[in-house]
């Protein structure tokens, strides 16, 4: 059987002592960045992890980290792989918990996830109820989904709506129509006032903004509904599935994309760089996000400042469907 690796071969590796990479595993504060890196690049080279039992005999710490979840609710594999890569590089283990939707059953398990002696730090994506942890372990909600499971932190950012409409009013593009989501939602509301705000910042004409429910079927109705004269014409939808549908309809009504009608989305879901056009859309780094999101837990857990986030969550995938301008009136 092959030997397991110790902390010993990995402070060997490192070219540090065996207390420095304690150290570095229990969140020990004095640590250069550049040791800290040191060491867990040679714990990883070696395939090292802390034995976490010991380490909480010797430190009272458990080694474990948990992510609460409405898994009922949401597909949360993005979010969930990115924070437990992110725990995991820092010797951490996770362990995914699942809340009920009903509150006071949430509330009772979230009581029993705090109390269990189980984990030194709690991190949740949803609002939670105020809690007594004091002696127990970090309670983190992140605030990035409210308690129905929408959007309301990062990915809330409306800044590329901005962008692809400068974007496109560069190219030539005067007429705009936004076809929105659901008005209940943040991510909606905050797409929608970046558009108006864009559009009547730059001068632009906007024919409408027309309601949606996030579908295909809200897309194509929205452009079934319009003049025929409305052409040349730039669509901005709240999503791909809405963009895919408003490229249906465009098409059925022999208008050419992108010549006649220019169409964006958003969430850069995989099949829409395989429309025809290719869809210009807005990628959310949801794996990026969880990361970020852990790094703030564990920041809190060993009493060090909390990182900054990152500043690019949000990308604006250029693709065919924006590529040709259309300057006449």
């Amino acid at each position: 059987m092959e030997k397991r690796p110790t902390s010993h071969d990995v402070a060997h590796l490192a070219g540090v002592s065996q207390s420095t990479v304690s150290f570095v595993f229990t969140g020990r504060a004095g640590i250069s960045e550049a040791t800290r890196e040191k060491v867990l690049r040679a714990a990883s080279e070696l395939n090292y992890r802390p034995n976490l039992a010991a380490r909480s005999m010797r430190t009272q710490r458990t080694g474990r980290l948990a992510v609460v979840v409405p898994i009922a609710t949401m597909n949360p594999l993005t979010l969930l792989s990115g924070s437990i890569a992110a725990a995991r590089d820092e010797g951490y283990v996770v362990e995914v918990v699942s809340l009920p939707d009903e509150p006071g059953a949430r509330d009772e398990r979230l009581a029993e996830v705090v109390d269990s002696g189980q984990y030194e730090g709690v991190l949740s994506f949803t609002p939670l109820p105020t809690i007594d942890s004091a002696g127990g372990p970090v309670v983190l909600p992140v605030g990035e989904f409210d308690d129905a499971m929408h959007m309301t932190g990062a990915f809330t950012d409306s800044r590329p709506i901005a962008e692809m409409i400068e974007h496109l009013a560069a190219q030539g593009h005067r007429r705009f129509l936004h076809i929105a989501g659901p008005a209940d939602f943040p991510s909606a509301q905050s797409r929608r006032r970046a558009y108006l705000d864009t559009v009547a910042r730059l001068g632009l004409e906007s024919i409408g903004v027309v309601d949606g429910d996030w579908s295909g079927d809200s897309g194509a109705d929205a452009i079934d509904a319009l003049p025929s004269d409305a052409p040349p014409l730039a669509v901005i939808a709240a999503n791909d599935l809405v963009a895919t549908g408003a490229i249906r309809a465009a098409t059925r009504r022999g208008w050419r994309l992108p010549a006649d009608v220019a169409v964006t989305g958003w969430d850069d879901h995989s099949q829409s760089a395989f429309l025809v056009p290719a869809l210009t859309t807005v990628s959310q780094d949801r794996e990026r996000l969880g990361a970020w999101s852990m790094q703030r837990l564990i920041a809190a857990v060993r009493g060090h400042e909390a990182p900054d986030r990152p500043d690019d969550l949000l990308t604006v995938v250029w693709r065919e469907s924006t590529d040709s301008p259309q300057t006449g009136e």
